[in-house]
């Protein structure tokens, strides 16, 4: 069947993905429905065995080859290309034994579509890319229509998409869909999930008279209508103004009609309610037949008789959990957003995170089967990872303590979860505190709670030294063997990753307490302290192990200075050369020397560092040979990082000094002393998460050296294959060595997901189990100055500068005085921070990480500013009103 030239409908396998590189992606979905009794009006596809003859005869090798050297980006080069390739195919005539099929199989008016490999896919639709031509009679014109659907595979708008894409356009071939053409009274577009919020269980349907291309192009403004598909119910509706219909003519071709006017809706749908439930039904049953929502184009002849006449998967919805229950509406809570992190996570740092929850879970009281599968409420959705929350949003405790703690971590989320709250679905259950106060005194007697709070409280020297001790014994516990096998290389890995997890307790309590004490300051000067001065006092906080981190960056940047042949090298080499360089060890002594002393200490920590998957600094340390040179540029003496560093904290000691005063007396007192506790401890509340990234870089390294030993033994590819696998993958090839399977095709899946999901630009804060994205249900919180951004104010000050918009920071360059605009950040992104003029983010609350470094550092930040890497552009001018949470573009300031 591979050279077949014709196959109708129902000759293709009910397997129809399968007929993929034979039939295209939109002749296999038409044939899965016509084998299973779905109303498709008859058809049959021209295969690309007949694309491929004519490609051969084009002679397309030259033009395919040139695209492979252009950028997605360089549009004129690409359209040029483009409009070579069409023109090549349009010249080549029709090959005789092609024309003989199509002429015996082509009876009366059809529609001819295209069909690439490449199309209708379950990650990108192609919607749209080639050409339809409608309603197309005798086989002189339908002839002529296939030529032109074969040229369209080289149309601007599809090889732009295909090469964004990453997709091969020699790998590309077009077959072409030639289907009888419905006369449709009525037609239109049903997504089968809600495209815009993620619902599951409504169907989004756009209606107009006339043939459905008026809609699916965009010509006409339809009716559209929600209907919610296990009651047919329609729950929206709103009825465009229809100005353009398009019907079919009885000699061929189609006619643009205008009907009613500008401006005004009709005032009579042009179908319905019975015909909306018809349909609902039946892309739900589609929708079931694929397991997966359908993007369907429907259309609705003078009989009333309803026809599909194509689906294709809607790519756009984020993927529900795998366990996400079909009637028992669950709250979900992503994890990686709230660690700043958008991207997906390789399969190993999903298990790795597994693997830890078990500790915490089992120490609350939490039953844990399986510590390779985790904490019960953990679970993932497009490579993530989510929390399920529901049991906490349906306890009155719950609803009270966890949006409080948003309010400081990722404030936006926490506005999300309340307006969750009237949700009748997630009603309480849990209305009584005490099962909470005892599990909450459990725990807390059981890892000393009160009495490292009472000593951190009474002595903040105390807390250091025993933040010290807690480090050094974890330090001990995670030194590496230096000879094992893969399977003691395991158990190391996963002991470590079990002992990190409980340093948290020991030291959390006195950073707890020194905001507990910042908390008390802010109530005892309330109505005092003016807007941000409270801020104020977090400047130069010391015992920030990031922060410290940075500075140490810093000075070996102003070592290296005293070396003008090494600062020369720096600034006028690229990164990737220093860093070959730095490998092969032939970087000057003081670069290369300092270097090697900052990644001794640091070395485990990375961008996107939880992830265990993900190369540490150690590893690959471009990203911060390429700080370094970014430092060497600030000349002015007086933005130096650690004078300003220096400058906060005595702007700090003079603002408790002068708050103190003003509430004078006890008050007064009172206030000295919780600022002075806050200091001390909040810096405290970075060394825990560091802990647990030098445990995730021991843990990986014994992995890598697993994946070495397998990499030999012909399981993987290549060592750095082993983070595509789980721990459970690995323990099951190590217990049996000598009958291990290969685990090669199991990579190559598992990358592919996740190359895909690493193009996915939104990642829902909160998910619904019915694939709701609370988000984007509820109203948007763009503030209202003059159409001006607002977020949470994170660091006060005002600053007016360039903005460079950063997704991610490996490589990215930060000329000093730009303003950092981010969707989110971890540790890894804080060495940008030095020479920024301010900050605005995405995500994140008063106390999220990003906020605090912000404030040690002196930045004016407003954080949690939805869109603000959509609306704000790299070069665009900007003001950071951090006291006010404001961000102001030109125009408006």
């Amino acid at each position: 069947m591979s050279d077949a030239l014709v196959l109708k409908f129902h000759d293709i396998p009910d397997a129809g993905a399968g007929m993929l590189a034979l039939v295209g992606g939109k002749a296999a979905n038409l044939g899965i429905l016509t084998r299973a009794g779905f109303p498709v009006p008859p058809g049959l596809c021209i295969t690309t065995e007949a694309y491929r003859r004519i490609a051969e005869l084009a002679g397309l090798d030259e033009v395919i080859e040139a695209l492979a050297r252009v950028s997605a980006t360089d549009l004129p080069t690409l359209n040029q290309l483009a409009q070579k390739a069409r023109g090549l195919v349009e010249a080549v005539p029709v090959p005789e034994d092609i024309a003989t099929a199509v002429r015996a199989n082509v009876h009366g008016p059809v529609a001819v579509r295209s069909s690439a490999t490449a199309e209708d896919l379950p990650h990108a639709s192609f919607a749209g890319q080639q050409d339809t031509f409608l309603n197309v009679v005798g086989p002189d014109a339908v002839l002529e229509a296939v030529r032109r659907c074969w040229a369209s595979l080289w149309t601007d708008r599809a090889v732009t998409y295909r090469t964004a894409n990453g997709i091969d356009h020699s790998a590309v071939r077009l077959a072409v869909v030639i289907q009888d053409m419905v006369h449709a009274e009525i037609a239109g577009v049903m997504f089968t999930a809600n495209p815009v919020t993620g619902t599951r269980t409504q169907a989004v349907i756009d209606a107009a008279s006339g043939l459905g291309e008026a809609v699916v192009s965009g010509e006409v403004n339809p009716d559209h209508f929600v209907v919610d598909k296990p009651s047919g119910r329609v729950k929206e509706r709103s009825l465009g103004d229809k100005l353009v219909t398009i019907r079919s003519l009885a000699g061929g071709g189609t006619e643009r009609t205008s009907a009613g006017s500008p401006g005004s809706a009709e005032a009579k749908p042009c179908i319905t309610d019975a015909q909306l439930a018809a349909l609902a039904r039946l892309g739900a049953n589609v929708e079931k037949r694929y397991g997966a929502p359908q993007d369907i184009e429907w259309a609705i002849d003078a009989d009333g008789t309803l026809w599909l006449t194509q689906t294709r998967p809607i790519t756009t919805l984020f993927p529900l959990p795998p366990n996400a229950p079909d009637n028992d509406l669950r709250v979900y809570f992503c994890a990686s957003v709230a660690q700043g992190l958008q991207r997906p996570l390789t399969p190993m740092g999903i298990s790795a995170f597994r693997l830890i929850s078990s500790t915490p879970a089992r120490l609350i009281g939490i039953p844990v089967p399986d510590p390779m599968k985790g904490a019960p409420i953990f679970t993932e959705a497009g490579d993530r990872l989510f929390v399920d929350i529901t049991g906490i949003m349906r306890s009155h405790v719950g609803r009270e303590i966890l949006p409080r703690l948003l309010d400081v971590m990722e404030a936006r989320t926490a506005r999300i979860l309340r307006g969750l709250f009237p949700d009748p679905r997630l009603s309480l259950t849990l209305r009584s505190p005490l099962p909470f106060l005892r599990r909450i005194t459990r725990i807390a007697l059981t890892i000393g709670l009160p009495a490292l709070a009472v000593q951190a409280l009474l002595n903040p020297a105390t807390a250091h030294r025993n933040a010290a001790r807690v480090e050094a014994a974890l330090r001990v516990r995670l030194a590496p063997p230096d000879e094992a096998t893969p399977a003691q290389r395991l158990k190391h890995a996963e002991h470590a990753l079990g002992a990190g997890v409980l340093t948290v307790p020991k030291i959390a309590p006195s950073a707890i307490v020194g905001f507990a004490m910042l908390g008390l300051a802010n109530w005892l000067l309330k109505n005092i302290a003016k807007p941000g001065e409270i801020q104020t006092v977090l400047r130069g906080v010391p015992h920030n192990v990031t922060t410290e981190m940075d500075l140490a960056l810093w000075q070996l940047a102003e070592d290296i200075r005293k070396h003008p042949q090494a600062m020369k090298l720096m600034l006028e080499t690229s990164v990737s050369t220093l860093a070959e360089r730095y490998r092969e060890g032939s970087l000057p002594p003081a670069v290369a020397d300092g270097l090697a002393s900052f990644l001794r200490k640091y070395g485990h920590r990375a961008v996107a560092e939880i992830d265990l998957g993900l190369p540490r600094w150690s590893e690959e340390p471009d990203h911060i040979i390429g700080v370094l040179a970014n430092y060497l540029r600030l000349t002015d003496p007086d933005a130096a990082p650690d004078v300003q560093f220096a400058r906060g904290a005595t702007e700090a000691r003079r603002t408790i000094k002068d708050l103190s005063r003003r509430a004078g007396g006890l008050r007064g007192g009172l206030v000295r002393f919780a600022l002075g506790r806050a200091r001390a401890l909040v810096g405290l509340r970075e060394l825990p998460k560091f802990l647990m990234v030098t445990v995730l870089g021991v843990a990986r390294e014994q992995i890598r050296l697993i994946g070495v030993d397998f990499a030999k033994r012909g399981l993987i590819s290549k060592a750095d294959d082993v983070f595509f696998l789980t721990l459970p993958d690995i323990r099951a090839a190590v217990a049996e060595p000598d009958t291990a399977p290969d685990l090669r095709s199991l990579v190559t899946t598992r990358r592919e997901s996740y190359e895909r999901e690493l193009g996915r630009r939104h990642t829902p804060r909160i998910l619904l189990s019915d694939g709701t994205e609370p988000e984007a249900v509820a109203d948007a919180h763009m503030v209202a100055v003059a159409g001006a951004l607002t977020g949470t104010s994170a660091s006060a000050g005002t600053v007016t500068g360039v903005a460079r918009v950063i997704l991610d920071p490996t490589g990215a360059y930060l000329e000093p005085g730009e303003i950092l605009v981010c969707p989110s950040t971890d540790p890894g992104w804080t060495p940008l921070f030095l020479t920024a003029g301010g900050l605005v983010m995405e995500m994140g609350g008063a106390n999220s990480h990003g906020a605090v470094v912000a404030r040690e550092y002196g930045i004016p930040a407003v954080v949690g500013a939805t869109g603000a890497t959509e609306h704000i552009t790299t070069g665009q001018l900007i003001t950071v009103d951090g006291t006010s949470g404001v961000v102001l573009t030109a125009q408006e300031t």
